[in-house]
């Protein structure tokens, strides 16, 4: 009888601990308004406070001097905020790819839309750099043939925009026209040229689909943001002015 027990018993808790199949019979959903009528939490709040200081005070140091506004308005097809871009750029990416390639790069070219936000007169700040540059692209050098350079400088007169390039470029535009040279030498439809640019716009964006599919292509891992913080470190004064880089006839 005892034993008759034990079984009985056994039985019960062996099928009270067998698994029952689960299956998912519906999912509901709703939106939750991240606003103003979400109250404050005291505790996240405190939580969250010595970061948000650390970051505004890290925002707010002073690397630099702005002497005059540093806009997009297109003077020319240049702009003082695109000029200033194009340079800076290549002066800080110039010597990491001469380290990689053992080469130089030829010019630099970047887009007008790219260019967040203007640097007003006055201090400038780690803030400045990132309104400038709010986006984690980074620098590429792309290898392009002639045609393809070709095709560069016809996409930068058709779109009649300020695209910041940089002052290895000459380029005096026509009525049905135009001359270029780089790096003050004549332009070679034979030969190849190195052009500094970002990965966005590698991958064709803006419509900059010469970059695409380039002889090569050298990552540099060096964001442009990072690289805009150091030149601003690098620098008392931002300089840069309307030149001859891009001469209309």
């Amino acid at each position: 009888m005892k034993r008759l027990h034990f079984i009985l018993i056994l039985l019960f808790i062996i099928c009270s601990c067998k698994k029952k199949n689960k299956s998912l019979v519906k999912i509901t959903g709703k939106n939750i308004a991240i606003d103003g009528t979400i109250p404050s939490s005291k505790k996240i709040d405190s939580i969250v406070a010595p970061y948000k200081e650390k970051i505004i005070g890290e925002m707010a140091k002073v690397m630099s001097y702005a002497p005059k506004d540093f806009t997009k308005e297109n003077i020319q097809m240049q702009s003082i905020l695109g000029n200033l871009m194009a340079d800076m750029c290549f002066e800080m990416a110039n010597p990491i790819f001469n380290d990689k390639t053992k080469a130089s790069i030829d010019f630099s070219m970047f887009n007008n839309g790219g260019l967040r936000a203007s640097i007003s007169e006055g201090n400038v700040t780690k803030e400045n750099a990132f309104k400038l540059m709010p986006f984690e692209n980074e620098f590429v050098v792309v290898e392009l043939s002639g045609e393809k350079v070709i095709e560069l400088i016809n996409y930068f007169i058709e779109g009649k925009k300020a695209h910041p390039l940089s002052k290895n470029i000459l380029l005096k535009i026509k009525k049905d026209d135009y001359s270029l040279k780089i790096n003050g030498k004549k332009f070679d439809k034979s030969k190849t040229y190195s052009v500094l640019t970002s990965d966005y716009l590698q991958n064709g964006g803006d419509r900059m689909y010469f970059f695409k599919d380039p002889i090569k292509l050298t990552k540099l891992d060096y964001k442009i943001r990072d690289a805009i913080v150091d030149y601003f470190k690098k620098v008392d004064t931002l300089k840069t002015v309307i030149d001859k880089r891009v001469i209309i006839e």
